[in-house]
């Protein structure tokens, strides 16, 4: 008996802005190095992927994954406006031909969290010349990159960068409580999307989406009619407009609590992860559900995993939570693959290096890299497509 098919694509993930090093020219690097922000600690040289990302692909291949989503950092291919770096690109084009010789997918993101200083400078996502500015470097890089790439997702969680940029303050340019800010960010980010999609699509054959962070929902008692009135803006709004595409991504950790006065922190005795939420494995298969039935398209859960230095607790963690989606699959869901987050430990933005979601442990002293035990339990529900085979 096997929970996941033939064909099913198993993944890992990263980030360039958080596991590259030295990405001075974006609008995070200056977040972590202003006073009074919520960043524990800069970025730095990360863990140097930059530099070496033919080992940890080495180690993603010894691990048996069939696809590794990374994104492209907007700030080294467009430096300055208008100014491309065909050594960024070359080195781009570079990751995606290794992966392909060692018999993995390239799943290449476009957008993940960061912007060049020159476009944040001028407004960022609440400026409308934005979506002009993005397409133009999507232009540009699906160009040199298109005719190589695997998958593509356009925007990674467009809804964190504006509610964590614009609402919580948390996340550049550090705005709190700007509703009107919010609501305009959020309709630039999908303008974003959709204008994207058609470009990728004339630059190779490739299937393209946008990822969403989802959660599962629940409401005090008596405050059930609550849930549709937050989930809207923050998640249906990037549903609702994934309409022709080819996928929708699903990122899901936790679960989302609200009350009669809106969202609310994690419900007395329920265990709560280092990140501050909740423990909650069955937030994939919820929020995959919801995708499905709202958008009607095939679905990759393209993030989920947990912040942790305790290993085994992660392995109870991931058994928990794929046992979630292939319950999805049985019922009858187009679930096409599931994406580990992360690959490595690494900058994990205004928390630093502290929060520890990799498969693989990294000195950043040494740089030295050590597969964990849940590396190789994953590795052999990848194996075997059954999750008890792995123990």
């Amino acid at each position: 008996m096997t929970d996941f098919p033939a064909g099913f694509l198993w993944g890992t993930a990263t980030a360039a802005h958080q596991v590259e090093g030295g990405n001075w020219n974006n609008d995070w690097w200056a977040w972590e190095h202003t006073p009074g922000t919520a960043c524990v600690e800069p970025s730095g040289d990360s863990v140097d992927h930059l530099w070496r990302y033919p080992a940890d692909l080495d180690i993603m291949r010894g691990l048996g994954f069939g696809s590794y989503r990374f994104s492209l950092e907007w700030s080294r291919i467009e430096p300055e406006p208008g100014e491309f770096s065909s050594a960024a690109l070359d080195h781009y084009q570079r990751v995606i031909d290794a992966c392909h010789e060692r018999g993995m997918q390239a799943c290449v993101t476009f957008h993940h969290f960061t912007t060049p200083r020159w476009a944040a400078a001028s407004g960022g996502w609440n400026d409308p010349a934005i979506v002009d500015r993005f397409i133009r470097y999507v232009e540009v890089a699906a160009e040199r990159l298109g005719p190589s790439i695997d998958m593509a997702c356009t925007i990674n969680e467009p809804n964190v960068v504006s509610s964590l940029g614009y609402l919580a303050g948390q996340f550049p340019p550090g705005v709190a409580g700007d509703l009107a800010a919010y609501v305009q960010a959020n309709d630039l980010l999908v303008a974003a999307h959709r204008a994207a999609v058609p470009v990728l699509r004339a630059a190779g054959d490739f299937p393209v989406g946008v990822t969403v962070s989802m959660s599962d929902w629940a409401a005090e008692p008596g405050a059930e009619d609550q849930i549709p009135v937050w989930r809207a803006p923050h998640e249906d709004t990037f549903l609702d407009a994934t309409d022709g595409d080819d996928f929708v991504g699903v990122q899901a950790y936790t679960r989302m609590r609200v009350g009669p006065e809106g969202i609310v922190g994690p419900e007395p005795g329920v265990e709560v992860v280092d990140m501050g939420y909740e423990y909650w494995p069955t937030a994939a298969e919820a929020s995959i559900r919801r995708a499905a039935e709202v958008t009607g398209l095939p679905v990759y859960c393209t993030e989920n995993g947990i912040g942790t230095t305790d290993d085994p607790r992660r392995i109870a963690y991931l058994r928990d939570s794929l046992r979630g989606v292939a319950r999805t699959i049985a019922d009858g869901l187009d679930v096409r693959g599931y994406f580990h987050w992360s690959l490595l430990d690494n900058f994990e933005w205004a928390h630093g290096y502290r929060m520890q979601f990799g498969l693989v442990a990294v000195d950043r002293e040494t740089q030295a890299r050590t597969v964990k035990p849940s590396a190789a339990w994953l590795a052999e529900v990848m194996r075997t497509g059954s999750i008890d085979a792995a123990g």
